[in-house]
């Protein structure tokens, strides 16, 4: 680590007797200005978006760390992909300094960054020596992404990290960054392996999808290392059991690898990580990601010829590996339909970014095809800076142009305020299905599919919201709902209808939303 955030003194230098005057290196100055100004940026934009899905987790794990109930119904938690030795430990923290759910995610902005950034700092410097590359490749990281703007967890442009800092795939791409600089430099023993096996192993548990592109990172360095011999005779049968011999070593040390990954995912007591595979209850919401592609991320093409050079002078380079794998693996989301390994676009990317920061790093004097490339890359992270990515860092107050803001979706603790922990809500709003739960409120429907709920199962609570809702209801058959899954409120629209039998006792002060009790609401349960 000291290596990341110190550069050595000229020979001959001194300080205060020392043969070595400490200087921070140019990362350790613009990654931590980049750490806290993201950090501010992260902390100003309110809860939004999956925030309230996350927060919930550490909720149930905080009421029942052995047993959690679902994240977002009065259910069974048993199976749930959410419950990750992340969120358990997210839980401890939140239990020890008694901190609510949400508090702890904001609280993990920070810390994952801080993951994010070392494990930049540490890849990029396995791929060069170069000081200003670990800079070059956060700016190109952040910066060139599209014009328009690509918002999901696991992406790490500026405008997506003000939403999703805190969650776990940010803190899975950052451990993968490490896990990429550890097999860049393979291990010298068996106990190295098994360590990468284990990093990887916690990736797979944490976040399942970034583990896709974190495994096909680690097997880019793994083959880029084998060389096999190109001559002929009987040097060359000589060489060949030579590196027989030398690769056998490598196979059990790599094999040992894979199997402690393998006991991790297996052995952990809430959920099986290869269950997911073949899932296909999330794959329409994933669609999405492959709409308005070369819109979304054009500007990341400007790493192409930098990713060529490399081709050019190894055939087996492992980030030209590693970008042809990801590539196949998005390939065979949209063409199989499981649009689900769509997520791993952002890591996509990773290879062209920071294959152009090697190139741009390297030292003056340089030739014509370096300098518009250098010129090109600027006017392009300009152009994404001004199109997208600004509004993240600027405030809209300070704002002179009028930037695109990050969302900013109202508080619902008017509402919430009045529930008990546990209390089950009725409502089919965008952003109240999403944040309430934050909050320990449980929702008839949950809004994402989860492996410890058959998707049959929440689609036939669906259609019983959409009944209680419906114009035409009926008192009796509203009635059977709220008894069928102990409805204690409404959270309504202003559009919507209040049923007679309810009470409203709220409305929003943001959205004139109209929480309503029914069922005998506001009775503490047993």
């Amino acid at each position: 680590m000291t290596a990341l955030l110190t550069r050595r003194a000229p020979a001959g230098a001194t300080a205060s007797g020392a043969g070595r005057l400490w200087r921070p290196t140019p990362f350790l100055v613009f990654g931590g200005l980049f750490w806290l100004g993201m950090t501010l940026a992260y902390w100003r934009v309110p809860m939004c978006c999956d925030f309230g899905q996350h927060a919930a987790v550490v909720e149930r794990l905080k009421a029942d760390l052995l047993h959690p109930a679902h994240p977002m119904a009065d259910l069974p938690g048993d199976g749930s992909a959410y419950y990750s030795p992340y969120a358990v430990a997210q839980a401890l923290f939140a239990e020890a300094t008694g901190l609510t759910g949400w508090e702890t995610v904001k609280l993990s902005g920070p810390l994952n960054l801080l993951v994010l950034l070392t494990g930049l700092a540490r890849f990029v410097r396995a791929l060069t020596p170069r000081a200003w590359a670990p800079v070059l490749a956060l700016a190109a990281m952040v910066l060139l992404w599209g014009t328009r703007t690509a918002w999901w967890s696991g992406y790490l442009g500026l405008m997506s990290m003000t939403g999703n800092l805190g969650y776990p795939s940010t803190f899975a791409i950052g451990l993968t960054f490490w896990a990429w600089s550890w097999s860049a430099t393979p291990p010298k023993s068996p106990w190295g392996y098994g360590g990468l096996g284990a990093l990887c192993g916690l990736i797979l548990l944490i976040h399942p999808i970034s583990s896709v592109a974190a495994v096909i990172g680690v097997a880019s360095f793994a083959v880029s290392g084998v060389r096999p011999s190109t001559r002929c005779g009987q040097s060359c049968r000589r060489a060949a059991r030579v590196g027989a011999a030398r690769q056998r070593p490598a196979l059990f040390h790599w094999a040992l690898a894979v199997t402690t990954a393998v006991a991790m995912a297996i052995t952990w007591p809430y959920f099986n990580p290869f269950t997911l595979v073949g899932d296909q209850s999330v794959d329409g919401i994933h669609r999405q990601l492959y709409t308005e592609m070369p819109a979304r991320f054009w500007l990341a093409a400007l790493g192409l010829p930098a990713l060529a050079a490399r081709w050019r002078r190894d055939r087996r380079d492992p980030l030209v590996l590693m970008f042809a794998l990801d590539c196949a693996v998005v390939a065979y989301g949209w063409l199989s339909g499981h649009y689900t390994y769509g997520r791993i676009l952002g890591l996509t990317l990773v290879p062209l970014q920071f294959a152009l920061a090697v190139e741009l790093a390297a030292p003056r004097p340089w030739g014509t095809r370096r300098a518009a490339l250098a010129g090109a890359t600027a006017l392009g992270a300009a152009v994404g800076f001004c199109q997208v990515q600004a509004g993240a860092v600027v405030p809209r107050a300070l704002d002179p142009v009028g930037f695109d803001q990050p969302p900013r979706w109202p508080g619902y603790a008017w509402a919430t305020a009045r529930m008990h922990p546990g209390d089950v809500v009725l409502t089919d709003g965008y952003r109240p299905t999403r944040s309430l739960p934050a909050f320990g409120a449980n929702l008839v429907a949950p809004a994402w599919p989860d492996t410890s709920l058959a998707e049959e199962a929440r689609q036939r609570r669906l259609r019983a919201v959409r009944a209680y809702l419906a114009p035409d209801s009926t008192r009796a058959e509203r009635a059977a709902v709220v008894r069928r899954y102990d409805v204690r409120w409404l959270l309504l629209d202003p559009a919507q209808r209040v049923p007679p039998e309810a009470v409203v006792v709220a409305w929003g002060p943001r959205t004139g939303e109209v929480l309503a009790r029914v069922g005998g609401a506001g009775q503490r349960r047993t």
